[in-house]
């Protein structure tokens, strides 16, 4: 355990990367949203921007990076590629915890002010991140968490066969959504799928996230073994 906490703290070296970055790049992305809805006359009384996406985007670029640019030095220091990738998604949840811990009282404010008094929804989602409190906090913290280990697998994909094998990756994911889509329209199943994700609720949406968030990691544990540095 005491390695797995060395190497979150060997990330957090760099702290711009994974502190001050996100939390920098969320509350720019909270101010240019404020300032243009706060400009745009006649604006309806529930406005949202879906500015928010931006720290999931960057989870996704920290996680890709802890795997190429922190890789190398990281077990050049003696620390096995299984530690590594553990002590990984122990940072990963630790500042997961944290930002949904911060999207949640961020959201009661936003709620207690009406949308920072112009009906701004910034850290309220409909349908995602538009329940209780606990179920922000819980859906927060499993998609920031996928949305890192996502890109975790995506940087080792890159270690292991570079710009070509992210190329393939990417294309094998496309050809399989494709193929979803067109199984359900030889099937007539896109009612079907309509009903479902009507019936979803939030809870069910984070279940499906973290069954996401399993295969991810799984996927990129596997990876993990076969790269060369």
């Amino acid at each position: 355990m005491n390695t797995l906490v060395n190497v979150a703290r060997y990330h957090l070296v760099d702290r711009l990367q994974f502190l001050v970055l996100p939390v920098g790049v969320t509350f720019f992305a909270f101010l240019v949203n404020l300032t243009i809805f706060a400009v745009i006359p006649e604006t309806p009384e529930e406005n949202y921007s879906g500015g928010l996406f931006t720290l999931y985007v960057f989870m996704l670029v920290c996680g890709a990076l802890s795997m190429t640019k922190s890789l190398p030095f990281g077990l050049a220091l003696g620390v096995s590629r299984r530690s590594y990738y553990l002590g990984t998604i122990l940072l990963v949840t630790g500042l997961a915890a944290m930002y949904a811990v911060g999207i949640v009282v961020l959201q009661a404010i936003e709620n207690a002010t009406g949308g920072w008094g112009i009906g701004l929804n910034y850290f309220r989602v409909p349908w995602l991140l538009d329940g209780s409190w606990y179920l922000t906090l819980l859906t927060s913290f499993v998609l920031l968490t996928l949305m890192f280990v996502y890109g975790m697998w995506y940087g080792l994909i890159y270690r292991r066969a570079a710009v070509l094998g992210v190329v393939l990756f990417a294309a094998a994911q496309v050809l399989v959504l494709v193929g979803g889509v067109l199984l359900l329209s030889w099937t007539d199943s896109w009612p079907k799928l309509g009903t479902f994700f009507s019936t979803l609720t939030v809870g069910g949406v984070t279940g499906v996230l973290a069954l996401l968030v399993c295969v991810a990691g799984v996927g990129g544990f596997a990876t993990m073994r076969r790269v060369t540095v």
